[in-house]
Order: structure tokens, then sequence, then C-alpha cells
């Protein structure tokens, strides 16, 4: 076959079907006589159908994922080749690249090897599996994308067919007959094997995912009840101690898992042990949730009660429930071992989507390290306060704040000892730090909140506590229960199934639980703001009383606020407050007053700085405002319609909605009349070449 060095001599493709494969393309090779690669050049807008053609592949079923990709602008080369690229994405067969089963090890599908002749399934686990493509969105032609493909073969780097059913090792001696089982039915059963769904339970809905891509069969009915049953006796003999020696241990669980770990640093004389673990789902959600929106750290969880303190980065998901994308376990918490795993995770994120970056940061310690998170350019940053260290900073004198304190718990001789012991040689750094810093909402706190009571719930059981010393241990909870019960929310949510999961699921925050109290539930005291009633929805005769209504620090009576949470009738009174007159702005609310204020006060009067700080506010109460507008509504058809203009074509260009920013420039009437004729040829044109 001859080689083509140009680019526009390669033919444009542009199969009938529906999807296509590379078997219904001609291959042109492309290059030069030392390096050239098999290409063909189809629509940008068929390259979906070409994905989903190649999935297909009787032979070998498979799903391919984005292991690499790039972006460029438009216009952002002045210089370019016919062959670059506007768009750059690398697809790989997900049995690939690694290989966990390499030598005959422990497979990733499996905890332990099976004393069996027969191995255990193990569909989408990684085979090193070599078949892979690039698609290439061109500069220069941007509806056309040239496909490179690297590798077509479903082989491993010894040649070997490493998965389907032509794979001998695959799942056994019926390895033609077992259905395809994609990642995310894989991942729905072992969620609910893991949670401890009944196994009929189960099995029902591990049978309807897999109809979804072959139908009803009798025998493929059957299959899958051996397949959850084998999945179901894998996880229930799986262990944490892959060694006696936890430190041995965790080794050998980061060489097997290297695709859930975005950092690893063992313990040394000089370097202090550092875990970062986020899998690939978590980082999915990371990317989607995070990108210019907020990222939290609940970052002093077991500080007493674990081997090493768990950190967690959390997201706020499309319900701005917390949803954890990564796990730190370490102890150190020096600025140079913080910038190693945040810039690690950053590097992580940015190496998939190339823009992807915060817009916020909160931080649940005054003491935390935020000169890494500056570093690597995440914006702004929010402290979350604990309530005796509000009090006194709301009282203004500190010390004669805490005298008060001191005298109206004087009988409370316990809590005096904790508070002078834990909270008093902190409250200079707190104050600082609160004065300093942007200040949460309620809303961001109940959620971080539901977080950190669900893990406590997960790891301090009771028939755990001879664990808690162990690393291994841990990371097995954290991956498995706690990874599987996040996961199974989020698909309860969008696929609108499971609906006692979806229901606790939304109803897991005390911000959700107060938008169902009804606002004639809550009487407030109109005199002198001290107090509100609310009255419980699941007990009429029962009223809950909220001392010190319209406050962060506000305390209730009832039996969650007791334990030192947010309830939902401090959450539900303060609602109500921040609509009334008489009582203070929330102090999230105060912080951002506090930033406007300080913008408008930094440029000299009557300058050129001060315009531009007016246009920055301007645009920022705009984004403020929609956010606002679409949080709020139950029709996204209606706010669509009423944001600002955006010209993306000249065809259907309407002056509807609010005032955008930029100024929308009349068409004259003389280029209007040229795109009209231009049109009409257009369209002779193609009845032209029908005829023929």
């Amino acid at each position: 076959m001859d080689i083509v060095e140009s680019i526009v001599d390669i033919p444009i493709q542009d199969p009938p079907e529906e999807d296509f494969s590379s078997a219904d393309l001609s291959w042109t090779k492309f290059g030069t006589s030392e390096h050239h690669d098999d290409v063909a050049l189809i629509p940008y807008s068929r390259v979906d159908s070409f994905i989903i053609g190649e999935c297909c592949n009787v032979e070998c079923p498979t799903r391919f994922h984005i292991e690499r990709g790039r972006k460029r602008s438009k216009g952002s080369l002045k210089e370019y080749k016919n062959d670059a690229y506007l768009e750059y994405r690398l697809y790989w067969c997900s049995f690939g690249p690694e290989n966990y089963g390499e030598g005959g090890g422990v497979l990733p599908s499996r905890r332990y090897r099976l004393n069996t002749r027969n191995r255990a399934a193990r569909p989408q686990s990684m085979r090193g599996c070599t078949c892979h493509f690039v698609v290439k969105r061109l500069y220069a032609r941007p509806s056309l994308a040239l496909i490179i493909y690297n590798d077509r073969r479903h082989v491993n780097k010894s040649g070997f067919i490493c998965h389907g059913p032509l794979d001998r090792d695959a799942i056994g001696p019926g390895a033609k007959k077992i259905p395809y089982i994609c990642n995310e039915i894989q991942q729905q059963t072992m969620s609910m094997i893991y949670l401890g769904i009944p196994e009929e339970s189960v099995l029902e809905k591990h049978i309807e995912g897999i109809q979804r891509y072959c139908g009803s069969n009798p025998n493929v009915n059957t299959l899958a009840s051996q397949y959850v049953q084998k999945l179901g006796m894998i996880i229930r003999r799986s262990t944490h101690e892959l060694d006696l020696d936890d430190q041995a241990s965790i080794r050998m669980w980061v060489e097997r898992n290297k695709k859930s770990i975005f950092f690893y640093q063992d313990s040394s004389e000089t370097d202090p042990f550092i875990l970062g673990i986020q899998t690939e789902w978590q980082l999915q959600q990371m990317i989607r949730f995070g990108h210019r929106s907020l990222m939290a750290a609940d970052s002093t969880f077991g500080i007493k009660r674990l081997k090493y303190p768990l950190c967690t980065l959390l997201v706020f998901d499309s319900r701005q429930h917390a949803l954890p994308v990564a796990w730190v376990i370490t102890r150190s918490s020096a600025k140079p071992d913080v910038a190693k795993w945040m810039k690690a995770l950053l590097d992580r994120a940015q190496g998939i989507e190339i823009g992807w970056k915060i817009s916020g940061f909160l931080i649940d310690d005054a003491a935390a390290e935020i000169d890494p998170i500056r570093q690597d350019s995440w914006r702004y940053f929010v402290v979350l306060s604990p309530f005796p260290c509000g009090v006194i900073w709301d009282e203004g004198d500190a010390f004669a704040s805490l005298e008060e304190l001191s005298q109206d718990f004087v009988d409370q001789t316990a809590f005096i000892e904790y508070f002078k012991a834990s909270w008093v040689p902190k409250l200079e750094m707190w104050l600082s730090t609160m004065k300093t810093l942007p200040l949460a909402s309620q809303e961001a706190s109940g959620a971080i909140e539901a977080y950190h009571v669900k893990l406590k719930a997960k790891l301090f059981d009771d028939s755990h506590l001879g664990a808690l010393q162990r690393v291994d241990w841990l990371v097995h909870k954290l991956t498995t229960e706690l990874h599987s019960s996040y996961w199974l929310d989020r698909y309860a949510d969008e696929s609108d199934s499971f609906q006692n999961v979806k229901e606790e699921y939304i109803a897991s925050t005390s911000w959700h639980r107060a938008l169902q109290i009804p606002d004639s539930a809550v009487t407030l005291d109109d005199k002198e703001h001290l107090f509100a009633k609310v009255l419980s929805q699941k007990d009429s005769s029962l009223t809950h009383l909220v001392w010190n209504p319209g406050s962060e620090f506000a305390f209730c009576d009832c039996a969650w606020s007791m334990q030192g949470n947010i309830c939902k009738h401090i959450i539900k009174v303060n609602m109500m407050c921040a609509s009334c007159e008489g009582y203070k702005p929330s102090m999230s609310f105060q912080s951002l007053k506090d930033v406007l204020m300080n913008l408008s006060k930094i440029p000299m009067d009557d300058s050129v700085a001060l315009d531009q700080s007016v246009a920055w506010t301007h645009q920022m109460l705009d984004q403020i405002k929609q956010l606002v507008e679409l949080s709020r509504s139950n029709n996204i058809g209606a706010v669509v319609s009423n944001l600002p203009l955006k010209w993306v074509l000249k065809r259907g260009r309407t002056f509807t909605g609010i005032p955008s920013s930029t100024l929308a420039l009349p068409l004259a009437s003389d280029t209007s009349t040229q795109n009209a004729t231009a049109r009409k040829k257009n369209r002779k044109r193609k009845r032209l070449s029908r005829l023929r």
C-alpha cells in the first residue's frame, strides 16, 4: 500500500450504517517511509457512532475509555500543519493498558485466588490489552476527525487474546455463552452486595442490567445467578489483611491497585507515610462536580482513634450533597508534604481535563496549610468555624466572653476542663483565621457534617474497634463499603431506581430535611428575638425550642442538636429569619459583603482601576444571580430562555432575555441579502447533485 504524506489526499468516509467499526472503513497509511500509521478521515459528528461500533465487536466486546486528552482554542495557532489538532483524545480498550493478572497473581475482580480448576469471572479487569486509537479533530477543518488506529488487535504484549469469548482463561468452559457484563452492572452488583442487600434483590437488578444488552434468555439468567453467587462468596471471604504486617500489607495493596492511587510515599527516616486514594469513578465525579465549583476538606477525622488520621476531599453534587472524591491517609500536615499530594491530585485531574480548576476550597481546621492550595492556583478559601470560637468572636471581647462562658457552665466541670485543655490554646488562631477568611454557609456545613456522620457510622462500629490501628483495614472499608454506598446513592438518583436508597440519599443532610418543614410550623419571637418554636412533623404534640435564632450558633433542644450537630430545626428557623427584619445576616453573607466592600476600597478614587473593579463586581453579581435562579427553579427551560445572548452562529440570532454585558451590533441589510442569496444557490446545487 502506498504511503500518503498529505492529509489532503486522504478520502473522507461516511458509512451509511447507524453505527460502524474499523472493518467498515478503508485505512490509509499516512506519514513517512520511516514512520507511518493507519488512518481514516470521517465527519467529526460520526465519532460517537464509530466508538459504539468498536465496542460492539463480537469477538472482543469491550468499552473504550479516554486515556489522555488535549484541547486547543480556535485561533490559538498562528502557524499550523494540515494535521494539527483542535481536540486530541486517546481511546484505550478498558481491559488495558495495565495488566494486573500477569504471572498468575490475584486478579482485581477478586480478593484471593480460588482453589478450583475453573477460574472466576473477571469482567472489565485490567488484562494488558494493547488495542487503542487516537481521534484528532482537525484544526484546519473542525468538521472532520482523523482516526489513527495504533493497534486494532485485542491482545496483550505477548500477542495472546486477553479478553472476550476467545480468551481461554476468561471465565471457564462456558466463556462463549457468558453475556458481556459492563463496568456499570458490575459496580452496581458489587455495591449492593457490600451494603448487605439480600441476594434475591441483587440477582433481580443484575439480570435487569444484563437484559439491556442481550435481551431475555433463560440460559443467561442461570449464568447470571451463578455469577452473583460467586461474586458474593468472593466478597464475603475477602479480607483486609494481605499480610500480618500492616506496612507490608499496604505495600501489596498499593501494588495491586495502582489505578486507584494518585500519590504514595512509604514511611522512612526522612519522609512520613502518605497514601492518596482515588478510584476512577471518584476522579470522574471530581472533574464533573468540582470544575469551577467548590471543594471541601474533612481533615480532622480519626486523629485520636486511628493509626493515621484521614483527610477526605469532597465536592458538592447536583443536590449539593458532599461527595468524597479522594482520601488521604497521613499523619503529616507539614506544608511540603501537603503540597506533594495536592499537586499530584491537581495534575491527575488536569491530565484528563486540561482546563480543570475549582473556584473555592473549604477547610475545617484553622491550622490547615493553605499555601499549597494557593500555589496550585486554587482561588479562594473558606473556613468552617466551631461553636465555642464563634460565640466568643461574635461577642467581640474574647477574654470577657471566656469568663462569662465559664460562669454559665460552672457546674459542668468536665466540659470546662475539656474546653480549657482543647480550645483555649487555639482560640487566638481560630479568631484570626475567621476574621481573615470568608466563612462557609450552613448548607455546606450541613453537607460536610452528613458525610462525617456517615463515615463515623461505617468505621467506628463496635465490631471493628480492634482493627482501628491497621491502615489496610481502613483502606478496605473506604474502597469497598463507603465507596459502594456513595456510588449507589448517585446511581439511584440519576437513574431514578432504588427508590428507598434515593429517598434516604436526598434526606441525608439537615438542609434538605429543613426544606420539608412548612413555614406554618415555625413561630418566631417578634419582641426580643431570643427563641423560636418549631412544631414536630412526626408528633404534633411535640414542639422544639431553638435559642439564638438567626445565628449560625443557635442551638435546639432536639436530640440531634444536643449531640453537637446542625439540626433541621435550626436551619429552618434561620431560613425564615433571613427574610425578617431585626435579625442579623448570616456570617457567610456578611463575608460576601466584606469582600465586595474591600474590593471597592482598594483602587484609587476616580481611577481606571476603580472602573475595572466596578466591572468585575457587576460580572460577579450577574453570575451569582444566574446561579441562584438556576438552583431555585424547577423549569430549566425557563432559565435558559432568560440567559444573556451568546452569538455562536449567524443564523437564529435573537435579542430575547436579560441584557447581555456584550454589546450586540445589528446586522447590515446587505449582509443578510447576501446570505439569503448564498442559501438559495446551495439549495440549487443540492438538487442538481441529486438529479445526477
